[in-house]
């Protein structure tokens, strides 16, 4: 029940946090952050069917499947203040991206292992990082692509 407790501060907490953007932040950068939903839900539909790794508690049914405290909250918000500060400068996106790309590949997960929450299986941290370290380009050039859309559409 307490590791329940800690997936569902993980979901919600960082919603939380959006109270401090503002509205034009928010509209600026939500598009990515939905975006990014769908692909690491997809990226939990492969992890799931390759068996990359296994996922004990969960706070949904389907939860088995896809860690929804981390894809809908940690992960996605997340990518909404990495975006926020570093949209700005490519080279620090990337950079602030494979930091913590790498800190939830070689810290968290190990630490959900210890925990009894999720373990690795099927992939390597390494693996994974090149996993989701590639999102960061995708959605990277998404937002590019989608602001320029906005643009377009003011004129």
């Amino acid at each position: 029940m307490t590791m329940r407790i800690i997936l569902f501060i993980g979901f919600l907490l960082p919603w939380l946090t959006l109270f401090f953007a503002k509205p034009d932040t928010i509209r600026r950068f939500m598009p990515v952050t939905i975006f990014t939903c769908l692909l690491m839900t997809i990226v939990f539909q492969i992890a799931y069917t390759y068996d990359w790794w296994v996922i004990h508690e969960y706070i949904v049914p389907w939860g088995y499947m896809i860690d929804v405290s981390f894809a809908y909250g940690v992960f996605a918000v997340g990518t909404f203040w990495i975006f926020r500060f570093t949209y700005h400068s490519f080279p620090k996106f990337i950079a602030t991206n494979f930091i913590m790309d790498a800190f939830m590949c070689y810290a968290a997960l190990p630490l959900l292992d210890v925990m009894g929450i999720a373990n690795y299986k099927n992939i390597t941290p390494w693996q994974y990082l090149l996993v989701i370290f590639g999102i960061s380009f995708i959605i990277y050039f998404y937002h590019k692509w989608q602001e320029k859309i906005f643009v377009d559409e003011g004129q």
